[in-house]
């Protein structure tokens, strides 16, 4: 099976090849977006990041998403250097710069600076932080529902590697993602330290079981903005949803299953650890959700 999709898979869009990046404060064309090799992101892993998208010329829940990023900052005790204002400032401008309007995504990253040597040290970071914000236009593409394998990397306890932090350092997602396209599939599905099932190595996960839609507890898995946004469209239109464990034999008798991500919002999942789910195809409680989002984002 080679035909491998991602939740992140957008149309090509030519124009993404002339984008104005920015990088410390200046708006600089791609060719020139450039940070040090000593820079501790770079260097470490030692950053956070948001996502965040445009539709119809306004940045959805931008302010959760500015929250997030700078709750992330405070809990690796890192200086963002600037308020809250002034990085929306900076997204603004960015967006400007480049003529967006609609369906357009940005990647706001800020790392802990260039180190004097490169060793793990903090206090070796004294250049700093570093903050670039990447923002293409973007439309998700996606031309089937996406196939899951179940990985034995987990999202991990919060004294490892928090889940719930966007960092930088997103090595144990990658292998799982790789482990899930060495078995033929799209994207992984992980479990939790107790073996019930929580996310994938992208984005959120929940299943349908005979009109009931469940996520995860939310104890193991990335506080994903879209995930809370679709958890309470759920609860005001009469749907029942449930945060709570549930195993892999649950999943394999869902009658649908789908994503939450910022990116694609709700995608359907088709087949997971070679079971097909329900029909195989977007079902009829993950399109009342996407509707109900279309329109929440849309308000």
């Amino acid at each position: 099976m080679t035909d491998h999709v991602s939740t992140h898979q957008a149309a090509e869009d030519a124009r993404n090849e002339t984008i104005l990046i920015w990088v410390n404060g200046r708006v600089v064309p791609k060719a020139e977006a450039m940070v040090s090799v000593y820079d501790s992101g770079f260097m470490l892993g030692d950053g956070v990041w948001e996502g965040i998208r445009l539709y119809n010329g306004r940045w959805s829940f931008l302010d959760e998403h500015i929250d997030r990023l700078f709750e992330a900052a405070r809990a690796i005790d890192l200086d963002i250097g600037m308020d809250r204002a002034a990085v929306v400032a900076a997204v603004l401008e960015t967006q400007a710069a480049n003529g967006m309007v609609s369906d357009a995504h940005a990647r706001l990253m800020v790392t802990r600076g260039v180190k004097t040597r490169p060793f793990q040290h903090p206090k070796l970071s004294q250049r700093g932080p570093t903050m670039v914000i990447i923002m293409e236009h973007s439309r998700p593409s996606l031309p089937r529902p996406i196939r899951l394998a179940t990985v034995p990397h987990m999202r991990g306890l919060p004294m490892t590697q928090d889940p719930k932090l966007n960092s930088h350092s997103k090595l144990n997602c990658i292998l799982a993602c790789i482990a899930a396209e060495k078995a033929g599939a799209d994207e992984a599905l992980m479990l939790d330290v107790h073996g019930f099932v929580n996310t994938t190595n992208a984005c959120n996960f929940f299943i349908v079981r005979k009109g009931e839609v469940w996520t995860s507890t939310g104890d193991y898995c990335m506080n994903g903005i879209t995930r809370g946004k679709v958890i309470g469209l759920c609860r005001a239109n009469g749907i029942p949803v449930y945060e709570r464990n549930f195993s892999l034999v649950d999943t394999y008798g869902a009658d649908e299953a789908f994503l939450t991500g910022t990116f694609g919002a709700q995608t359907p999942v088709g087949i997971i650890d070679g079971r097909v789910i329900g029909t195989g195809q977007i079902g009829p409680v993950t399109e009342r959700i996407r509707g109900l989002y279309k329109s929440l984002v849309g308000a």
